[in-house]
């Protein structure tokens, strides 16, 4: 079993067009390689407070990261702060607003956008700005930062799903079509991951909604898909996990002390 985690955070999936429109996801799951569930995104279903969540397990109510304009370092343990305390090396290809939550704020694109220090909690990272930064130029990103430096948990954090959903609502065939294409750039990676044993979690901070947004509690801005691959998850048919236990359960995956952080312990291997 390998101790590191590839965590992809495909964002604004909803879980229907996820179940419905990733052929490859499913044939993972019916070739017994993946396993798929249901989770509910915590509120607001928006970006940035999701990010936190599932990044250090804390609600947005509690958090105080509560919309997209507070732009401020987190406050709290995540598993990039938790993975460096335990000497493991993390990385990240995603979003600025990651940047700005745990590594420095606000974000100086001169500065940030490709990052390689060794002190700050992602140390190293390529960051993007625009929401239609190309979701497999950000997949080569991060796979330049998984072959070069070998981290230990690895985050993956494409938009276009997100923005093409912003610009033709959840019913569109922009918007699944944007999905189909999520999975076969997966496809092209995934098996390389797999034969090398990383632990992959799948998943996303939102979903949709038919006016082209998220933020409220309808289940399409809600629901989201939790695929898991690796030989650490039960792959249990029925497994209940909350958002806010996404980083619990990575740090256990990672090996390393999570202090309070939520885990759910019947998603791996020898849990509950």
């Amino acid at each position: 079993m390998s101790d590191k985690v590839i965590l992809v955070v495909l964002d604004g999936l909803t879980y229907s067009v996820a179940h419905d429109c990733m052929g490859y996801l499913n044939a993972l799951i019916e070739a017994d390689q993946a396993t798929l569930y249901k989770m509910e995104s915590e509120l607001p279903s928006m970006s940035r407070p999701l990010y936190e969540c599932i990044l250090t397990g804390i609600s947005p109510a509690n958090s105080g990261i509560v919309n997209n304009d507070i732009i401020r370092l987190s406050h709290f343990e995540s598993i990039f702060s938790l993975a460096r305390k335990a000497e493991k090396t993390t990385a990240a290809a995603a979003y600025y607003w990651v940047s700005e939550l745990y590594n420095r704020a606000p974000f100086v694109a001169t500065r940030d956008r490709f990052t390689c220090d060794t002190q700050l909690a992602i140390q190293y990272g390529c960051f993007y700005q625009a929401d239609h930064y190309p979701d497999d130029h950000l997949f080569v990103d991060a796979e330049y930062l998984r072959t070069q430096y070998h981290p230990d948990f690895l985050l993956i954090h494409p938009m276009n799903i997100d923005d093409t959903g912003h610009k033709f609502g959840l019913d569109s065939s922009q918007y699944r079509n944007s999905a189909r294409k999520a999975d076969i750039i997966l496809a092209n990676y995934l098996p390389t991951w797999i034969e090398q044993g990383y632990q992959i979690i799948i998943t996303s901070d939102h979903g949709m909604n038919k006016d082209h947004s998220h933020g409220g509690i309808l289940p399409e801005e809600r629901h989201v898909p939790l695929f898991v691959i690796g030989d650490k998850f039960s792959h249990h048919a029925q497994c209940h996990i909350e958002q806010t236990a996404l980083c619990g359960t990575i740090c256990t995956l990672l090996n390393i002390d999570h202090a309070d952080k939520q885990v759910c312990n019947e998603l791996l291997v020898g849990g509950n």
